[in-house]
């Protein structure tokens, strides 16, 4: 898996990997993401108090620095909390990356909670880009509700007031199988990159929509997204659309 994704080189690379490493320790990247983390958990237990916080084991890997699509297209990073109970980052120590550490962990965290036991089931099989589209925004308000403009993931700032965007993903929110995600969500080139069929999506398309999306709904109901932890994502999408004009 470490080869076959973005994990740093094994042979061949040494330096620039210990040069890495040293950037990450001179940033204190794990204390800083475990303060994040205890932080985030405690902040959402105190708005849902019966919310079910898995033990967490985090996983903190360097990125690929000649991987062209890591580095330059998602910007040396890549995160999953989809595992109860696990979060993994990978990451270049770019500084932007080290700026929102905390964010980032944040955001993973978020997943974890949103479908951690008692929460929102996710079925592979007839689970709906929609859904995955409004986690990612979910995720990226409660990692700024907590560290401010960081929590943008930064793959789909530049598209936040794209409506050509917005229109487009609106069309394939009702796309069933997590085989479509990559193309939806993620975009074009990381459907080329992983065996999807592209949609005609820039990179970050669906974190841009998702965003969109969550605050228009936050906005319309005035809640906030530690609040809005389990809100099925057809409510949020009904709500954000018809706020955005587009219901």
């Amino acid at each position: 898996m470490h080869a076959h994704s973005f994990g740093f080189p094994l042979h061949g690379r040494d330096g620039t990997v210990r040069e890495a490493l040293a950037a990450l320790r001179d940033a204190d990247a794990w204390g800083r993401i475990r303060h994040a983390l205890r932080d985030a958990v405690a902040h959402q237990v105190a708005v849902l108090p019966g919310v079910v916080v898995p033990d967490l084991t985090v996983l903190l890997v360097l990125g690929d620095p000649d991987d062209v699509y890591f580095i330059d297209t998602v910007r040396g990073f890549s995160g999953n909390g989809s595992a109860t109970g696990y979060l993994s980052l990978t990451l270049w120590p770019t500084p932007e990356n080290l700026h929102r550490l905390e964010a980032a962990a944040v955001h993973e965290l978020h997943h974890n909670l949103r479908y951690a036991p008692g929460g929102v089931v996710w079925d592979p099989a007839s689970v709906v880009v929609g859904e995955q589209v409004v986690s990612e925004g979910l995720a990226d308000a409660f990692a700024r509700e907590l560290h401010g403009d960081a929590g943008y993931t930064p793959i789909g700032r530049p598209h936040l007031d794209d409506d050509a965007v917005l229109a487009r993903v609106a069309g394939g929110l009702d796309t069933a199988g997590m085989q479509s995600f990559v193309a939806w969500v993620h975009g074009d080139e990381a459907a080329v990159r992983f065996g999807a069929e592209p949609v005609g999506l820039p990179t970050g398309a669906g974190y841009a929509v998702g965003n969109r999306l969550v605050d228009a709904y936050l906005g319309a109901t005035g809640t906030t997204a530690s609040r809005a932890l389990h809100v099925p994502s057809s409510e949020i999408i009904a709500v954000g659309l018809a706020a955005l004009g587009r219901g």
